[in-house]
């Protein structure tokens, strides 16, 4: 039987995310991927500058830093962002408004991003809502995995874009249909399409049933990476094929399903 980081291996998923708010990001020098993504959580949650700093010396680190924040705004206050090692790479977004103030929401988008690229010219930009403002900058793309991830990478690559594509998604390395709709049913469910689709109050876990099952159920494929190592790896390579270089897997089920 397979380990845990041979099953990840397996997938040919390319780099890890961890959420410091679910575990101690030092987990990463565990776990069989060259590349880490630190996802920002809010200011409280960033870790230590000598932990970053560690992993940066250890692997391909990169930060997810929200433009609009104060501490990390290139255009304002960027005292965090300056506290952050050089060795890490970036992921520079938006900002979801969960961890912004009113003020912060309402900063301009674009001049903070092409500032940001200019100090770090070899970021990834991107996440949902911003992806023409993201392409303009002519930063390495940062993508959601959606159920239109294969058009739209085919039609970047057409149109002749040949800078780097790096693809997020939820992966869940289970079968059992309750642990994958426990893992990332609730996170599917917040996609708009699926969100419409849903009968209202519905269970968006494991629990879900009727309607509410076979909706999630379908939704979850198009927005996680989800089944055992051979069909996530299937799927990841069909994602390559499209036109992603680099996939960026979150264990939404924990950093010991990779390790």
């Amino acid at each position: 039987m397979l380990s845990a980081a041979a099953r990840a291996r397996e997938t040919g998923i390319d780099a890890v995310a961890l959420k410091p708010m679910e575990c101690d990001v030092r987990v990463a020098s565990a776990l069989p991927f060259d590349t880490v993504v630190i996802d920002y959580e809010g200011r409280e949650h960033l870790p230590e500058t000598d932990i970053l700093a560690d992993l940066a010396a250890a692997c391909d680190l990169r930060l997810t830093t929200p433009v609009r924040a104060s501490g990390f705004d290139p255009l304002g206050d960027d005292s965090l962002a300056a506290t952050l090692p050089d060795a890490a790479g970036r992921v520079l977004v938006a900002g979801h408004g969960a961890y912004l103030d009113g003020d912060e929401q309402a900063k301009r988008i674009a001049p903070r991003l092409g500032a940001a690229v200019e100090t770090h010219p070899d970021a990834w930009v991107g996440t949902e809502g911003i992806e023409r403002v993201a392409l303009a900058t002519g930063a390495g793309q940062f993508e959601l995995l959606s159920r239109s991830t294969d058009r739209d990478l085919g039609a970047l690559r057409a149109a002749g874009y040949a800078g780097q594509i790096a693809l997020y998604a939820p992966v869940v390395l289970a079968d059992d249909e309750d642990a994958i709709l426990d893992a990332v049913g609730d996170y599917t469910a917040r996609r708009g399409p699926v969100r419409r689709a849903l009968p209202d109050d519905a269970a968006t876990d494991g629990s879900a049933s009727g309607r509410a099952r076979e909706v999630l159920s379908a939704a979850v494929r198009d927005y996680a990476l989800v089944g055992d190592a051979e069909t996530v790896g299937e799927r990841v390579a069909e994602l390559k094929a499209a036109g992603a270089d680099t996939v960026v897997g979150y264990p939404a089920r924990g950093p010991e399903a990779f390790r």
